[in-house]
């Protein structure tokens, strides 16, 4: 007796594997969004005109019979009254820009452990940020100055400013770097989103076809 190859049923429980459908990535976002974002970091640095910052500082002093802490108190409203228009009415003659202007030109921060004040300021030209910085910190210990007799604490000024050497702006380098992550971000934020049209084909496991109707008898041949 003898089996005929024609008619072998598949062996019960044998399976067999969908072949998996290739589906297109679409991974082109994320490279496209660095190489634009890196393109507008070169551009900005390479055309922004560079600004420069200097800083000059202030000290509060507590007289004898006056709390040390008070200082500190007296410090914090200091560093908000440098920005106030009022000072820099005073401080614009020699800032040598107008008090408008000036507000977008200057700064000033304090630390609630030392009674500093630190203004700082901006312009694309070094010397003129550090004439803005000293204006407007004399304009403060000025003002500070005419209430001494009712506040007990004088303002003295502690640092004066200089004409800084490099800008604070973003140089090329640094302008390209931040592009490129930013436009990487951008990148990530589009595949994330967007519709998926396609998928990759599951990998599944499915029973083989039987011939003949049987299951797992051989027929024999005669």
């Amino acid at each position: 007796m003898t089996e005929s190859p024609e008619q072998q049923p598949a062996v019960p429980g044998r399976l067999r594997r969908l072949r998996p459908t290739s589906v297109r990535t679409g991974w082109w976002p994320l490279p496209a969004c660095v190489l634009l974002g890196a393109a507008c970091g070169f551009s900005y640095g390479m055309l922004a005109e560079p600004e420069y910052a200097a800083t000059s500082y202030a000290m509060v002093t507590a007289g004898k019979d006056i709390d040390p802490a008070a200082a500190l108190g007296y410090a914090q409203s200091y560093g908000r009254l440098a920005t106030s228009d009022a000072t820099l009415s005073y401080a614009k003659g020699a800032a040598g820009e107008p008090v408008r202007e000036l507000r977008t030109h200057v700064r000033s921060e304090t630390s609630p452990d030392s009674p500093m004040i630190a203004v700082t300021g901006t312009s694309a030209d070094r010397g003129r940020a550090a004439d803005i910085a000293n204006a407007v910190t004399e304009a403060v210990v000025v003002s500070s100055g005419h209430v001494a007799k009712d506040t007990g604490v004088k303002l003295i000024k502690f640092s004066h400013a200089v004409p800084p050497v490099d800008p604070v702006s973003p140089s090329v380098p640094l302008g390209t770097a931040v592009g490129a992550a930013a436009g990487g971000l951008v990148g990530g934020l589009v595949l994330l989103v967007r519709p998926r049209h396609g998928r990759r084909g599951v990998t599944a496991q499915v029973p083989g076809p039987s011939l003949g109707g049987t299951t797992g008898e051989r027929e024999l041949v005669r």
